[in-house]
């Protein structure tokens, strides 16, 4: 048994498949128009959409689109007049599952039926698995809505298909990681390992072991034989970001192992031969780092073979609404979407907001609201209180900005105070923090080491 909804404007076609399909069991429910049927998918659910293709007021074409855009799990069979016209394969090509040719036998009706039936239900559990994916941050592909991002898409698929190396920029929280695996998963290593190393949180003197591994004995605290992640992600990918933090003594290492495919580890003498791809990621400006010798100029070159920029969140706001909409399903569990999930005021105030912290802190602000609301809908401007806009915006520096009363300060108090508010404006972010405050990345947890400490 299954609900079908039977759209047609000529009242007999409805009421003949009406009367085939409550024979078999299924429950009908009608519509004259495209409109009409696309206002009931909205207020409920349906198994299978047979829908003549030419109608007034929205057609079986436009139908069919309207289902997609808004992707509903239902399966459309189309009627017609004439099997083999244009409209009909275009609509195939469309997603329409089948048709049916006036005037239609009854077992062509049923037939067209279970099969549609029959993809509803692949359709259906593959938009659950894709729920729980969302659901378990497992779903990381971006939501290419912008030219900008669409571009990017189309380099990475592009890239993919070779082994070359891909250094990707951009600001920290505007998805480097994403992309990252964009490129591994649309490779021939899609089946094999993405081991990601943040280059920033491996402390100077175990950066050579955490990416060659160590034999035992190697140093105070190596017990046994331990392999790195370079032969971890053998045959896969190895992600390296904030590769602009890696220690200079270090880098040589990494620019051979890159080259010649093969390292040895820490305190070792055999030479392991290695297939890992390289993909590195940062927020630094690698080639200015190579020119000021930061950072080795032959590695730079070498890494930078396919460089991607990925865009800051205010350079591409058509991604801000699509982007808002994927948090809240994702943050709203499995809570009823229908409906209005955010009000206009809401979204143009998503919109109007510069995003130091780029995409991190856009889901950061809807997690935050979700809880708030205990997952009610839809936002609102008032659940956005706490977003100011223009607080991000650069403002040039005036003479005299803070005046020092004649009961003086206290200074730690006013640097805590100012690394907080940094905080609190990018989700935490700390690359995006000391950047609001004129600092580099290495200086500013100096200063918030500093400050915890004391």
């Amino acid at each position: 048994m299954a609900n079908i909804l039977i759209v047609d404007d000529e009242e007999r076609i409805r009421m003949i498949l009406k009367i085939m399909l409550i024979s078999q069991g299924h429950i009908i429910e009608e519509a004259s128009d495209g409109q009409e049927a696309f206002e009931k998918l909205q207020d409920g659910f349906f198994d299978l959409v047979i829908s003549d293709i030419r109608m007034d007021k929205l057609d079986g074409r436009g139908l069919l689109k309207k289902i997609k855009e808004n992707d509903i799990a239902c399966p459309l069979v189309f009627i017609t007049a004439f099997a083999s016209t244009e409209s009909v394969i275009e609509a195939l090509h469309l997603g329409a599952v089948d048709y049916l040719v006036k005037p239609f036998e009854e077992k062509d009706v049923q037939v067209a039926v279970e099969r549609a039936l029959g993809m509803g239900k692949i359709l259906n559990e593959n938009r659950r698995l894709k729920h729980a994916l969302i659901k378990n941050g497992a779903d990381e592909r971006p939501v290419f809505f912008s030219s900008t991002m669409k571009e990017i898409e189309s380099m990475a698929i592009q890239v993919a298909q070779s082994d070359a190396t891909v250094l990707i920029t951009g600001e920290s929280g505007t998805g480097k990681e994403v992309i990252a695996k964009l490129i591994h998963n649309s490779s021939s290593r899609a089946s094999q390992r993405f081991v990601a190393v943040n280059c920033a949180a491996i402390t100077e003197t175990l950066v050579e072991a955490e990416l060659f591994g160590h034999e035992k004995g190697s140093f105070t605290g190596a017990n046994s034989r331990k392999e790195g992640k370079f032969e971890y992600a053998d045959g896969g990918t190895l992600f390296l970001d904030e590769v602009g933090e890696l220690p200079f003594n270090s880098q040589a290492k990494l620019l051979r192992a890159i080259q010649e495919r093969k390292f040895q580890r820490v305190g070792g003498n055999s030479e392991i031969p290695v297939n890992t791809r390289i993909i590195c990621a940062t927020n630094q400006d690698l080639g200015r780092m190579a020119a000021e010798k930061k950072f080795r100029q032959d590695l730079y070159y070498r890494l930078a073979v396919f460089p991607i920029h990925v865009p800051p969140l205010r350079e591409r706001k058509e991604d801000i609404t699509p982007l808002t909409r994927l948090f809240i399903e994702k943050f709203a569990d499995s809570r009823n979407l229908t409906g209005e999930i955010i009000t206009k005021g809401a979204a143009r105030k998503l919109n109007e907001y510069s995003w130091p912290g780029n995409v991190r802190e856009l889901a950061n602000a809807i997690e935050r609201v979700m809880i708030l609301k205990s997952g009610s809908l839809p936002i609102t401007t008032d659940d956005l209180k706490f977003i100011s806009i223009g607080v991000s915006e650069k403002h040039e520096v005036q003479e005299n900005l803070f005046h020092i009363p004649p009961t003086g300060i206290d200074y730690d108090e006013i640097q805590k105070n100012i690394v907080q508010q940094a905080l609190d404006m990018t989700a935490a972010n700390q690359s995006s923090a000391a950047r609001l405050l004129g600092l580099s990345r290495a200086r500013f947890r100096t200063l918030l080491k500093m400050l915890e400490e004391g």
